[in-house]
Parts: C-alpha cells; structure tokens; sequence
C-alpha cells in the first residue's frame, strides 16, 4: 500500500527558516556586525564530522562567520575546557557548541558547564534549561524547538492535543516535554513522557494526536503502534554500518496523518534552530 501521510518535510523547512534568517543576517552586516558560529569538535567520529561540516556550510549559505576547533580523539579535559574558554571569550564567536557525544571518558557534563550560556547555541547549560523550565526567553535546545517549529510550519495543532514523546534524553526528550507544554503559541499540549522500559509502550503510544519517537531504538514504533490520522516524529536514529534506522517504522506512513521522511526531516530543523539561535545571539550582543 502507497504512504498517505503527509510529509513533515524538514528540508524546505530550513529553507523557509534560511530565507527568514537572511534578512537578519543582512540587517546585522549593515551596522558592521557579522554573526559568528563555532564548533568544537572531539575526535574523527565520520557521522558527528559530517554534521558539523553541514552546520558549517549552511552559515556559509547565510553569511555567517563560521569558527572550528578540532581535537583528536585522545584529547584530554583541560583541552576541551582550554578551547570551550577560548570561545567564550572571543567576541567574534556570538555562539557555539561542543559537538556530542564525546569520546570516553571526557566528562560531557564538565564541558556543558563550562560554555558561557549567552553563548550555548544548543540550549543545553543548565541555566539554559531552567529557563525553559521558567518559560523564559532563552536559547531552547535545537532538536527540540525545530521538532516544535516544523509541526507549526505545517499546520499541525498542537494546543490541547496529546503529545507523547518516547525518550527522555537531555537533548530531546525532557526539553521537548517541557517546552510543548509551556502556555504559548504553538505549544500547550498535554504531554506524556514514557520510555523503552515501561510495559506495554503501545498502550501509550496508541493515544497520541501527535507522537515523537527519541529513543535511539531502531523502528521501535510500528504501525499498530499509532492513532490513526496522528503526527508521527521520528527524532531518534541509529547507525547500522553506513546506514541510518530511524525509530518509527516505514509501515507507520500508512496509519499517520504526517510522518517525517527517513532522510530530510528533523535533521534539517535542528541545524535550522542552531542557526536561528546564533543569529539571536548576535543580535543580542550587538558588538
């Protein structure tokens, strides 16, 4: 049978988001202030360089200034902090993120901790998320605000619905709780939050308007799975050999409402976000 869900098309939404951001970007040039982004990049994992090379690319699309520290796989702690307090303090760079995951056994939390968070273009310092908790302006995680950003670009309702988010992982599952469930435009929703150890994820799973897989777990969300007519969100992948497994299952197309493309749907919004939220930065420090 043929797919009838509609697509969530994250790639021409990043092109819409592009295209908002340019504008901007072009107005911060006019006063003599080019945006700068920077990257911190541990080790040769080929999937997190790829991504940073995406990330890259598309500030070179926009005119923003792009700024990237690698370090090899070996590198220890104090080089990590070393290069993390180089960017804070350089006024060219107005945001920028350590890439994860990084290589064991350097401390992810430490170095979270010790970007300036005016500066945490992912919306991953706490501070950042208490903010959120807060309901107050501050940088929201990407991955997150783009899933959030791309129900909204396509007319998905998010007020009132049920939102279940398989996963409960700091970069999606918990702020996308939160930030779904804040009293605002494009969000308001009650939201369930469950996970691969509860019993009987299905009963859950079945009573979702709009449904976010971000578990890491390959096609663990199957088309008896769903509501028929419901928003599915595949946000989690894995890596089998070269090639991507989403969470959701291709066979959900045939029950869903919308359901994201196995290629070109959240990654697209996510690089969307970051770059929406360098630019905020840059329009925020106004150098």
């Amino acid at each position: 049978m043929a797919p009838m869900a509609q697509l969530l098309d994250g790639d021409a939404f990043l092109e819409a988001v592009k295209t908002e951001l340019r504008g901007r970007v072009e107005a911060l040039v006019e006063r003599g202030i080019t945006p700068g982004l920077g990257t911190i990049l541990v080790g040769d994992d080929p999937n997190s360089a790829s991504y940073v090379a995406r990330k890259h690319r598309n500030c070179e699309e926009l005119g923003v200034a792009s700024f990237h520290q690698a370090l090899p796989a070996d590198a220890g702690q104090d080089a990590v902090h070393d290069a993390i307090v180089a960017f804070n303090a350089d006024p060219a760079v107005d945001a920028f993120l350590v890439q994860l995951p990084l290589p064991a056994p350097l401390d992810e939390e430490a170095a979270l901790l010790s970007v300036d968070p005016d500066k945490d273009v992912d919306g991953l310092h706490p501070v950042n998320l208490g903010r959120l908790v807060m309901g107050v302006p501050a940088p929201v995680a990407c991955t997150p605000a783009g899933i959030r950003a791309l129900l909204v670009h396509h007319g998905v309702e998010i007020a009132g619905r049920h939102v279940v988010v398989v996963g409960r992982g700091l970069t999606i599952g918990r702020p996308l709780a939160l930030l779904l469930a804040l009293k605002r435009p494009g969000a308001n929703a009650a939201v369930t939050v469950v996970h691969t150890g509860v019993a009987d994820l299905g009963a859950y799973t079945r009573q979702a308007d709009i449904l976010v897989a971000a578990a890491g777990a390959p096609s663990i969300i199957t088309a008896d799975m769903v509501k028929p007519g419901a928003a599915v969100v595949s946000a989690g992948i894995t890596w089998e050999g070269r090639r991507l497994v989403p969470d959701v299952d291709e066979s959900v197309a045939e029950v869903a409402g919308w359901i994201t493309p196995r290629l070109g749907g959240v990654g697209p919004t996510t690089i969307a976000m970051l770059l929406r939220n360098a630019v905020d930065a840059a329009e925020r420090h106004q150098r």
